[in-house]
């Protein structure tokens, strides 16, 4: 399902999250995807209760697992993820959010929090054209 506003995402059927394979601790896996540039931005968990807030507002909620409480992305910073789809995996244990970013994602203001290169963390030089993009960049 595209999401055009947030009244679209009220309007689904809530007993799908019945359907949810939460871990034993109640949450999910929940990927961010730029909806633009298929680019993955980052990856938190989410329990039912975030996922109900994400439907309820159109933004991305997660569980903060260090904090143990919700927290919508960029409410914050004003770096918002605003829904525009919502997909499960096969297994309906993992969520992906694909999402319209505002600003950078990362507390490294990053635009993605993926950014280390394994070849660059293990000491290795980069292969030519991986270069970071660096902070803020899109």
């Amino acid at each position: 399902m595209f999401v055009n506003e947030p009244q679209e995402l009220l309007e689904v059927d809530r007993s799908i999250l019945d359907r949810i394979r939460f871990d034993e601790r109640g949450l999910v896996p929940a990927i961010a995807q730029d909806v633009r540039t298929g680019q993955v931005l980052m990856l938190a968990y989410a329990n039912r209760e975030a996922l109900e807030k994400t439907l309820e507002t159109g933004l991305a909620t997660y569980w903060s697992r260090s904090r143990q409480e919700l927290w919508t992305k960029g409410l914050t910073s004003g770096h918002v993820q605003r829904i525009r789809r919502i997909l499960f995996d096969c297994d309906l244990d993992a969520v992906l959010y694909l999402v319209e970013q505002t600003g950078p994602v990362c507390h490294t203001e990053r635009r993605s929090c993926f950014y280390h290169d394994l070849a660059e963390i293990s000491g290795r030089p980069q292969p030519s054209g991986a270069d970071d993009p660096g902070p803020g960049a899109e």
